[in-house]
């Protein structure tokens, strides 16, 4: 199977999540649905897994710190792998809850640690952090001024930041 033909269903189960989590990407092209759907499950699997190993890494030796990335500005990234961290809209703040589950939860990793005490951030960082505990997995997410934060599944590289959606933004200090 060739890499576009991968891309390509993996812009197909992209789309279809995003979907799921009531946004849609700004000027983002539309992905033909002639992909065929093994190809779309296996770059889905592999983009999830890529995510995942970013929140594992962060959970790892975590620490926010408010970095310049590009033309966002200044914004909140995970200290220990430099990727940008995001709130979701549906998110109430100091709910101790998060809204995106299932589908959405896969595009958008939940930010985690091992434990409250890591959820720390650098001097830059002048909100208040904290963790929620998950009810889908009881893993502690970190919050930023009462809200989750998550990672974006295709964001590769610190300093991406491919997921500013409807309902979803980047985190400024």
């Amino acid at each position: 199977m060739s890499n576009s033909t991968l891309r390509l269903g993996g812009l197909v189960a992209i789309a279809a999540t995003l979907a799921a989590c009531s946004g849609s990407p700004a000027g983002a092209a539309s992905a033909s649905s002639s992909a065929s759907s093994s190809a779309a499950t296996s770059s889905s699997t592999a983009a999830s897994s890529s995510a995942s190993a970013s929140a594992s890494t962060a959970a790892s030796a975590f620490a926010l710190e408010a970095k310049q990335v590009g033309s966002q500005g200044t914004i909140l990234v995970a200290g220990s792998n430099g990727m940008t961290v995001y709130t979701f809209a549906k998110d109430v703040p100091n709910s101790g809850k998060s809204n995106c589950t299932g589908g959405c939860l896969a595009t958008w990793p939940a930010l985690t640690v091992s434990s409250a005490s890591a959820a720390t951030g650098s001097s830059a960082v002048t909100g208040k952090i904290a963790t929620i505990t998950r009810s889908d997995d009881s893993g502690l997410q970190v919050t930023y001024n009462g809200l989750p934060l998550y990672f974006f599944r295709n964001d590769h590289a610190p300093g991406d930041a491919n997921g500013v959606y409807t309902n979803w933004m980047i985190v400024k200090p």
